[in-house]
């Protein structure tokens, strides 16, 4: 059962709109399978919230799998992981031992209910109109701030990329840290981008980098 969601109102009474990356997270308090959580635990640690279509089903299986077994990567990059689906507490807690008989995977991370579906439309997860969570197979990425850093939803019948996420937040954390930018398929370790010059000036005088030209300069840390 969920016993608070903070969606907000804007000053005529109207609900405010779901939000989009660079947006405060919406706050919950909702039971899971290692307790009560709300988002305000996860305040100074990166979170990746992401849902699922239903337990007990083949492609959101193979996802925890892969979230179980990334857990300890996820966890150096200072991350935690949330799963939500709308399914109960009681039918979470019988999924999550079932794939620790059949597959011998502990998952390692709290997964939330969400019966009322209040949660997925705070997010944006579900449309308005939604009476069943068929279209919910969505990822954000949460800083330590609380802010929406990044967001993605697959169809029901795709899986997601679990490295592609882990690739993403390590790439959030370095520019946020560095004055660069990551390029196509950049990995932790690979060359990187230098930060495109703002006056033209800036640009007319540039020399760091790898000679490419004045907007594209590869560079090392």
């Amino acid at each position: 059962m969920i016993s608070h969601i903070d969606l907000g109102d804007d000053a005529l009474g109207r609900p405010v709109c779901p939000p989009v990356m660079g947006d405060p997270a919406p706050g919950f308090r909702a039971r899971t399978t290692m307790g009560e959580r709300t988002l305000e635990e996860y305040g100074g640690r990166w979170l990746v919230l992401f849902s699922h279509p239903a337990d007990f089903t083949p492609v959101c299986t193979s996802e925890f799998l892969a979230f179980s077994r990334a857990y300890p990567r996820f966890q150096a990059l200072n991350c935690d992981l949330l799963g939500l689906s709308v399914d109960s507490l009681s039918s979470h807690l019988a999924w999550a031992h079932n794939i620790e008989e059949r597959f011998g995977v502990r998952v390692p991370f709290p997964m939330l209910e969400d019966p009322s579906m209040a949660i997925a439309r705070a997010y944006g997860m579900l449309p308005p109109g939604a009476v069943s969570s068929a279209t919910v197979r969505t990822t954000f990425v949460i800083d330590p701030d609380g802010i929406i850093r990044a967001a993605s939803t697959y169809p029901m019948t795709v899986g997601r990329n679990v490295e592609e996420i882990l690739r993403l937040v390590a790439a959030l954390q370095l520019t946020d840290e560095e004055d660069v930018v990551t390029p196509e398929a950049w990995r932790p370790g690979d060359p990187i981008l230098v930060a495109p010059p703002l006056t033209f000036h800036a640009a007319a005088g540039r020399t760091e980098g790898e000679v490419g030209d004045w907007y594209f300069r590869a560079g090392t840390l």
